[in-house]
């Protein structure tokens, strides 16, 4: 606990002179009455942090003698001294203080104090008239209440992102994952290469619901399943994450299943699907990140039987990559440049994938960190850089709208996975046992029945640059995905296939949304989703969108690298 927290109790016990108890609620289901701390220590209520009794804090204190202290949020809710409804969305515990008289009062909405920037709070009376025709001494008690609340919402606020958040890599190898990136050469058959499917004109994805991988033809949106022999053969089931900030120290976790974490379970430094085979000498997680694609038969691989590279990874998932660090070794491009910028190789032989991964995390990760949005520099102290609107949408970002539960810390990403009842469709991504063509999500990875159709929180830095929005781009803009996570029920049932952005692929018409037609499935996920709903106006909705929007880099349009004019999509 804060000493700031402590402090700010005592302030608000010598103020309100009435008699209190300490409600608590565990989640939002239970109707709690007011119990004392006697009643605590004896198990009749969840506890998440005891003051111990000889801490010398004067018995009238609310919090005496292992009664709970749950500060987590600007949340101080004043009420009458009998049972009353505690919902709180983050399973956090809340702060009741019980007056002998007077009807329920809520602390919410928005209201920027002059002078402290960084500090808003919510305070909305729920019975205006009766706090109109408070005395003094109960207005100074809301008055206190208000700026204590205030300075505990500027605590729940981030540290801005600085460069030393991020691993330092070297500019001269990131040049050569520079060129690597935007060259098929890395593809099975020669003819998709990184790029296809994040590439900056279009925030660093491709601007699809589910992409186009390998066997198709041209960019974004525009981009076509092939013809004849090369055609695709399936859509890639999930939609293409973007790059940024990923060479962020913090990060452990990544793909929208976690399948690639940092862990030492191998011996190798990293839970992957290549488990004990995965190359030594990787220098980051984005490093392992980027070997991945290179083995998926739908995204860069090709079919079986096409190349050497697709039949040694169906032989096993580390065969191929000797065969890709062949190419790049013997490609006078590459050879010489790994050689020089590499000081634990001497010969272009001893190029291996271990250099190319390398390369490629060095380029990402210098080309597309973020730390400049407009949200960043009011968190540094610059009180201008947001507007009110977007200070409003920040206020419920971390008050009211509970965003920031998931969404949380400097990258905003608990890095954590979370059941949003999207609505299904795609080939999905199962195990392999499982004859659904639907998305499992993390529990694919962790075979625990609780992780169903969880998927990882993205971070969400430059986010109105990476529509459409969800583990499979279901809805096209950021409205659309906000509501949803307000009412995924009701959202659910308002969502229409047209929404999504696929192309027209006719041979996968048929697969394309049976899952959206199964109803068994789809009553399944129904049933498992992890937000409750929440009512807010249009007017809120607009101002975090307007948020999001604070959250764009301000020198996106200046790369150290930036896309090659040669590069032919």
């Amino acid at each position: 606990m804060r000493p700031f927290d402590l402090l700010r109790c005592h302030f608000l016990d010598y103020f309100l002179k009435a008699d209190r108890r300490i409600g608590i609620a565990a989640n939002g289901a239970e109707r709690v009455p007011h119990i004392g701390p006697n009643q605590i220590r004896r198990g009749q209520a969840q506890t998440q942090f005891i003051i111990p009794s000889d801490t010398g804090l004067r018995p009238r204190m609310p919090f005496h003698r292992g009664a709970q202290i749950p500060f987590e949020r600007p949340f101080i809710v004043l009420f009458d001294p009998k049972t009353q409804p505690v919902h709180d969305t983050d399973q956090f515990l809340s702060l009741g203080i019980a007056r002998t008289r007077g009807g329920q009062q809520f602390l919410a909405g928005g209201l920027e104090i002059p002078g402290l920037h960084q500090i808003a709070c919510l305070f909305q009376f729920g019975q205006r008239r009766r706090c109109k025709q408070a005395k003094g001494k109960y207005k100074l008690t809301h008055g206190v209440a208000f700026l204590l609340a205030g300075a505990a919402a500027a605590q729940d606020l981030p540290r801005p992102l600085t460069d030393d958040d991020f691993i330092p890599f070297d500019m001269e190898q990131a040049a050569i994952g520079h060129q690597l990136f935007y060259d098929p050469i890395l593809s099975g058959n020669h003819n998709i290469a990184c790029a296809h499917c994040h590439h900056p004109d279009f925030g660093t994805s491709d601007g699809l619901s589910l992409g186009i991988g390998e066997g198709g033809q041209g960019l974004g949106p525009d981009r076509t399943p092939g013809t004849g022999a090369d055609k695709i053969r399936k859509r890639i089931p999930r939609n293409s994450p973007g790059l940024w900030n990923l060479g962020a120290k913090e990060l452990h976790t990544v793909f929208h299943d976690g399948r690639l974490s940092i862990s030492d379970v191998y011996g190798n430094g990293f839970n992957s699907p290549a488990q004990e085979w995965l190359p030594e000498g990787l220098n980051s997680l984005l490093a392992a990140q980027a070997l991945f694609p290179m083995t998926s038969q739908f995204e860069m691989a090709g079919n079986v039987a096409e190349n050497e590279v697709t039949g040694a990874v169906h032989d096993r998932i580390d065969k191929g990559w000797p065969i890709l660090a062949k190419r790049v070794r013997t490609d006078p491009r590459y050879g010489p440049a790994m050689v020089a910028a590499f000081d634990e190789i001497e010969t272009t032989e001893e190029v291996s994938i271990t250099q190319i991964a390398n390369a490629l995390a060095a380029f990402m990760a210098i080309e597309w960190q973020s730390t400049d949005s407009p949200f960043d520099q009011y968190l540094a102290g610059d009180s201008t850089a947001l507007t009110p609107q977007q200070k409003n949408g920040m206020a419920l970002f971390f008050g009211k709208a509970d965003c920031a539960s998931c969404h949380s810390g400097p990258l905003l990403s608990d890095q954590g996975f979370h059941a949003l009842g999207l609505p299904p469709f795609g080939p999905g991504k199962t195990r392999p046992y499982d004859p659904y063509a639907r998305d499992v999500g993390r529990v694919g990875e962790s075979d625990r029945t609780e992780d169903a159709y969880r998927f990882r929180t993205p971070m969400l830095r430059n986010v109105a640059k990476t529509a459409p929005y969800g583990h499979n781009g279901a809805f096209p803009d950021l409205e659309g995905i906000i509501r949803h996570h307000l009412n995924p029920g009701e959202s659910l049932a308002a969502w229409t296939p047209d929404m999504a952005a696929l192309p027209k692929v006719p041979w996968l018409r048929s697969i394309d949304f049976i899952v959206w037609h199964d109803r068994l499935e789809m009553d399944r996920q129904r049933r498992k989703v992890d937000v409750a709903p929440l009512d807010l106006t249009d007017e809120q909705i607009a101002s975090l969108v307007a948020f999001m929007h604070s959250l764009t880099g301000t020198t996106l349009d200046a790369p150290v690298f930036g896309a090659p004019d040669d590069f032919e999509p």
